[in-house]
């Protein structure tokens, strides 16, 4: 959870709102054929969310807060052919995008991780 203060007084965001946001930009990039598990802990949900028929969209996100800016890590899985740093590089600009238009915050670093190739 995010946590920061505006005038207003204080905001916070949760994981599964940066999970899903993240999860779905990068998605949309061009390659990108889906998110996988980075931790035993994620697989185990994911079970469970296809069970009850959930969105799985945050499969594969990290999202931490240092010093006031996000670090962003997505593991993903990738077309057979397309340019890995191409797609690496579109993934950073389009999440960074995203967040920092839907929530204000700055993203200082999106770590991309290409954990299989389809």
């Amino acid at each position: 959870m995010v946590k920061f203060e505006n005038p207003n007084g204080y905001i916070e965001i949760t994981n599964n709102y940066f999970g899903s946001l993240v999860g779905k930009a990068a998605q949309s990039c061009f390659g990108v054929t889906g998110m996988v598990n980075s931790n035993p802990l994620q697989s185990v949900k994911s079970i469970i969310k296809n069970r009850v028929g959930s969105d799985n969209s945050c499969q594969g996100v990290i999202v931490k807060s240092i010093n006031g800016a996000l670090v962003i890590d997505l593991h993903i899985s990738v077309s057979y052919g397309v340019n890995i740093a191409a797609i690496a590089d579109s993934i950073t600009n389009k999440v960074r995008y995203t967040v920092e238009t839907a929530t204000d915050l700055k993203v200082s670093k999106v770590n991309v991780f290409v954990d299989s190739i389809n």
